[in-house]
């Protein structure tokens, strides 16, 4: 099996955004993100109309992907359709996301965690 390429997980990531739940913004978002092993998570927005409980399709995939065993390290690229709000960004770091794919102003970019989030929070152990 052929791992996807950077545009098959966009196109993952825009076709699973159609099921985003957004009656209030009408921004729906979609994300996908390899996992080392070779799977593919998706995930979407999911708005309410107490606006600061809604989830935002990076950290909806992230969930899913935790709840189905996976963790810190264990994500190779995550493609999203638009740009990554900050705390999405801190979740990229503290999961150890190694490259991030989105759109911003019609052009597609690729950054790293870090690139994304200089100076991010790092538990102490």
């Amino acid at each position: 099996m052929t791992q996807p390429t950077d545009q098959d997980l966009l196109a993952r990531a825009d076709a699973i955004a159609s099921r985003a739940y957004a009656p209030y913004s009408r921004y729906a978002v979609g994300c996908a993100a390899l996992t080392r092993d070779g799977r593919v998570i998706e995930g979407v927005n999911v708005e309410n109309a107490s606006y600061p409980l809604g989830v935002c399709a990076e950290r909806a995939t992230l969930s899913r992907a935790v709840c189905e065993g996976y963790g810190p390290g264990d994500f190779v690229v995550l493609a999203v359709t638009a740009p990554p709000c900050g705390g999405c960004r801190q979740w990229f770091h503290e999961m150890a996301v190694e490259r991030v794919i989105f759109r911003h102003d019609g052009h597609e970019m690729t950054m790293t965690s870090g690139e994304l989030l200089p100076q991010s929070f790092t538990l102490n152990r």
